[in-house]
C-alpha cells in the first residue's frame, strides 16, 4: 500500500474537499451527547431525538450533504462518531478509545472507498491535543491496511487502495500536534511493515528478506549492518542456531542492525527478536491443522527490525542493537534429532528432548552474543516462543517474564500506553529445576507444566547479570484481541511497545 499523505491544517474543516468529514463526539457526564458545532447539526439532533446517535463508543451516523460539491461543506460524505463517556477514565483507556475510533474511521473510508478524508480534532475529556491527534491518526493508520500482494486484480471489483490522505483541521499551536502526528505515522508504518513481513509465505519471506530489510534500513538511516553467516557462525561456535538450521537447505543469517546516538556516554538497549521463518517442528513434527500459520513464528524478528525503522527515523538519545536469528526449522535428512546435545555460544551444552522447542536454541546464541559484544545496559527479546502462553493468557496480553523489576515494569508501562498490554509471570528458582538434564548443562523443555516459564528460565541461563526481559508473543502476534484498528491475521504486535520504551527512555537505575 502507498504512503498516506497527513497534513495538519488551521482552515474550516468545511472548506475541504474530500471523501469523507469526519466529527467526533463525547457524551457528558449524564450520558448525553456533546453536539458542538458540525455542519450537520438538524440531521445529528433528528437522530439523536429519535434514539439512532446516543454518542457511545463506535457510534456512528452517515450523512449526506445537499449541497456537496457547491457550497460548504465540500465533502461528499459527513461521518459523525460517538466517543463515549470519557470523564474520569485513566489515560491509557482514553488513549486505547481514540485508536479505536481511528480504527473504525478506516474501516467506514475502507467501505465507502474514502481516499481523501478530513477529521475535525475532538477534545476528549482532559487529553491533550497532542495525545488525542496521535492516537486517532495512528488507530486510522493501523486500521487502514491490507495485504493483497499475492492477490489478481478484480477488474470489476476493484479493491480499495488505501486512504490516499488525511486531513486533520486543528486551532491553534500546530509544532506540537505536527510532531504527534509524525509519531504516529512512524509508529503506524512500522508496526505495518512487521505485518507485511508475517504475511509473506515462507517461501517469500526467508532468512536472506531479513538480512535485505537490514541493509536497506542501515542505508537509508546511517546504521551499521552486520550479516553473520553460516561459516560465521561455525567460526564462533554458535550451536543453537546451527542445530536448528541442520535440516534446512536455506542458510541462516544472524542480522545485526547498531544505531549510535549522537550523546555522550548513551546508554545501549538491545532487542533481540526470534526470526523462524518458518517452524515445521522438525522431527518432532507438529501436526498437518494450522501449520500453515507457522510461517508467523518470525514475529519477533520483525518487530525487532520494525522498531529499528522508527529508531532510524526519530534518532534517539539512546543506542539502540537489534539482532534477528534467521532460519526455518525443516525435517532434512540431517535434522536435529531428540535425544541430541549441543553446545552454544560461550559453552553451555544442552540437551534436545523436543526438536519443536527450537526458538529458545536461536535466542540463546543471539543473547549470549549480542550481550558479550555489546555490553548492553539491558535487553528484551521477543518471540513467540510458546503454546502455552495462549492457555495461559489468551489472546489478549503478551507473557512478559525477566530477571529485573524495574525493565519489567517499564514495559508494563510502555506496553499500557499503545494498547499492546503485558502480563508479568514469575520466574522462580523452583522452574529452573524442570530444565536441569542429567546429561547436559541444560535441556529445551521442562515439561507442558508451566511451558511458558520453563522456555525463559531456559534464556535466563545466557543473560548473566544483565537486566532482561522477555516478550512471549505467541498469543498475540497474530489473532490478538478483535480490535477495530487491529486486522485479521498477523497485528504487528510488540512493535509500538518497543518505540514507546525507547521513545521514552530515561536513564537505567
Amino acid at each position: 500500500m502507498a504512503a498516506t499523505k497527513l497534513t495538519l491544517s488551521s482552515k474550516s474543516p468545511e472548506s475541504f474537499n474530500s471523501d469523507l468529514l469526519i466529527y467526533c463526539l463525547e457524551q457528558d457526564k449524564k450520558e448525553k451527547v456533546k453536539v458542538g458545532q458540525t455542519p450537520a447539526t438538524k440531521e445529528l439532533k433528528a437522530a439523536i431525538a429519535l434514539g439512532d446517535f446516543k454518542g457511545k463508543a463506535s457510534d456512528s451516523l452517515l450523512i449526506y450533504p445537499s449541497n456537496s460539491g457547491k457550497q460548504k461543506p465540500y465533502a461528499g460524505r459527513i461521518l459523525i462518531l460517538g466517543v463515549g463517556k470519557s470523564h474520569d477514565m485513566p489515560l491509557s483507556d482514553l488513549r486505547e478509545q481514540c485508536r479505536k475510533t481511528g480504527g473504525i474511521i478506516a474501516a467506514k473510508a475502507g467501505k465507502l472507498k474514502a481516499e481523501k478524508i478530513c477529521l475535525c480534532l475532538p477534545s476528549v475529556n482532559e487529553m491533550k491535543g497532542e495525545e488525542v491527534v496521535e492516537c486517532l491518526v495512528e488507530g486510522i493508520l493501523l486500521g487502514d491496511y491490507s495485504f493483497l500482494k499475492y492477490k489478481k486484480e478484480d477488474s470489476k471489483k476493484p479493491s480499495f487502495g488505501g486512504i490516499k490522505e488525511i486531513v486533520v483541521s486543528a486551532t491553534g499551536s500546530h509544532k506540537g500536534l505536527r510532531r504527534s502526528m509524525n509519531k504516529a505515522e512512524h509508529s503506524a508504518f512500522a508496526a505495518r511493515a512487521a505485518r507485511d513481513m508475517a504475511n509473506e509465505p515462507g517461501n517469500g519471506w526467508t532468512p536472506g528478506s531479513f538480512a535485505s530489510y537490514a541493509r536497506n534500513l542501515a542505508a537509508k538511516h546511517k546504521m551499521k549492518c552486520t550479516i553473520l553467516g553460516k561459516n560465521d557462525m561455525k567460526r564462533l561456535k554458535m550451536g543453537g542456531i546451527l542445530a536448528v538450521n541442520q535440516g534446512s537447505a536455506e542458510p541462516p543469517k544472524m542480522v545485526i542492525l547498531e544505531y549510535r546516538s549522537l550523546k555522550k556516554k548513551a546508554e545501549t538497549i538491545l532487542i533481540v527478536g526470534k526470526g523462524l521463518t518458518f517452524d515445521s517442528g522438525g522431527v518432532s513434527l507438529k501436526p498437518a491443522a494450522g501449520m500453515q500459520d507457522m510461517k508467523y513464528d518470525m514475529c519477533g524478528g520483525a518487530a525487532a527490525l520494525s522498531a529499528m525503522r522508527v529508531v532510524g527515523e526519530e534518532k534517539p538519545h539512546v543506542n539502540v542493537v537489534a539482532i534477528i536469528p534467521a532460519t526455518d526449522n525443516m525435517g532434512g535428512s540431517s535434522a536435529l534429532k531428540p535425544g541430541d546435545i549441543i553446545r552454544h555460544y560461550g559453552g553451555i551444552t544442552s540437551e534436545i528432548v523436543n526438536t519443536d522447542a527450537e526458538g529458545r536454541l536461536i535466542l540463546a546464541d543471539a543473547l549470549a552474543y549480542g550481550i558479550k559484544k555489546f555490553a548492553p545496559t539491558c535487553v528484551v527479546d521477543l518471540a513467540t516462543l510458546t503454546g502455552a502462553v495462549i492457555l495461559g493468557l489468551g489472546h489478549h496480553r503478551t507473557g512478559l517474564l525477566g530477571n529485573n523489576q524495574t525493565l519489567v515494569d517499564r514495559l508494563l508501562v510502555a506496553g499500557e500506553n499503545c494498547g499492546e498490554p503485558l502480563w508479568q509471570l514469575p520466574l522462580d528458582k523452583e522452574y529452573v529445576k524442570q530444565i536441569d538434564s542429567d546429561v547436559a548443562d541444560i535441556k529445551n523443555t521442562g515439561g507442558r507444566p508451566a511451558g511458558t516459564i520453563t522456555a525463559a528460565a531456559y534464556l535466563q541461563k545466557f543473560v548473566g547479570d544483565t537486566p532482561w526481559s522477555h516478550m512471549d508473543i505467541a498469543g498475540t502476534a497474530w489473532d490478538f484481541t478483535k480490535k477495530s484498528y487491529i486486522p485479521k491475521g498477523p497485528s504487528g504486535t510488540g512493535v509500538r511497545t518497543l518505540v514507546d520504551l525507547i521513545r521514552n527512555w530515561k536513564r537505567f537505575s
